[in-house]
């Protein structure tokens, strides 16, 4: 069991290894000096994300009382948050560097599934902080929802390879297609999207279809194999399927562990870099937990007891 500060300066000591290897020195600008350097806003976003803290508001009420004499200058509210909105792609990168780092080179396949993301009560009135973005859809787990879809890749020991995220709208399927694309074809803006870690994906039936998957093959060459629907003519035998669910478990529980543990299901965002910052501290936070249990000889998803608040 590790004491929040030790497990801090554990992290902190990575991400600036990180920043100093792959973060180009930011340019000079006029005005007074940033309160905090990239490594401590990356490594207080990261660690900010636990359960422990209900909201952002109280991780920064803690960080005032326990972590004055490792950050001396902790800034307002609303000046970190401009910094974690700021520094979103060192987040996005640092997570997938930490969890290419976890992952076994000899993966054969990887996980993909997508799950229902609420950031406002579908109930409400009023268009909300941005209508444009979040809509109102469906999921099996929340069934009618207002907020977004999101897309995660993981290995087969939980580590997340690569996400996205779309409307609460946006099909499985779509969100899959720019997936691909983006992995095949990188591009800046489409950075979670991360490196294919395996030679094939596993998914359930929400990625079904000859079609979609032919062309994925052919365009992007993601091998996507998933048990068709029930209603179709080809089912997978009982046993297939069972098989194909049991391993499948794992990507249900790294959600869990995203949605619940490091509250992601209670997030009520006022932007959009907001939430993607959010996502992104949270999966850089899912992955710190697995390399310091790895450290410890832990299995890779404890974390009860992980820290002694």
């Amino acid at each position: 069991m590790l004491d929040p500060e030790t497990c801090l300066i554990a992290l902190y000591v990575e991400v600036d290894t990180f920043c100093k290897a792959h973060v180009p020195a930011p340019a000079p600008r006029p005005g007074p000096t940033p309160s905090l350097c990239v490594s401590e806003v990356v490594t207080m976003a990261i660690f900010g994300q636990w359960a422990e803290f209900r909201s952002e508001r109280g991780f920064l009420r803690w960080a005032d009382r326990h972590l004055r004499a490792l950050f001396p200058r902790l800034p307002h509210r609303s000046q970190f948050n401009r910094a974690q909105r700021a520094h979103l792609p060192v987040i996005i990168a640092f997570a997938l560097h930490l969890g290419q780092a976890l992952v076994d080179p000899g993966e054969p396949y990887e996980l993909l599934d997508g799950t229902g993301v609420a950031v406002r009560n579908d109930k409400r009135g009023g268009p909300g902080w941005f209508p444009d973005a979040a809509t109102i859809g469906s999921c099996g787990r929340l069934r009618w929802f207002e907020g977004f879809r999101l897309l995660l890749c993981t290995t087969v020991e939980g580590i997340v390879t690569g996400w996205g995220c779309g409307s609460a709208t946006t099909s499985e399927r779509a969100l899959a297609e720019t997936f691909f694309a983006g992995r095949a074809d990188p591009d800046p803006g489409l950075s979670s999207v991360g490196a294919a870690s395996g030679k094939a994906y596993l998914a359930d039936m929400g990625f079904s279809g000859q079609e979609c998957q032919a062309r994925w093959q052919s365009r992007y060459g993601a091998t996507v194999r998933s048990s068709p629907p029930t209603h179709a003519k080809a089912v997978w035998p009982k046993a297939g399927r069972r098989a194909l669910a049991r391993i499948r478990q794992i990507i249900e529980s790294v959600f869990r562990r995203l949605l619940h543990d490091f509250r992601l299901e209670h997030e009520r965002p006022h932007t959009i870099g907001g939430f993607l910052t959010r996502l992104a501290a949270k999966i850089g936070l899912h992955h710190t937990c697995i390399w310091l249990n790895r450290e410890a000889g832990q299995p890779d998803l404890a974390i009860a007891g992980f820290i002694d608040w």
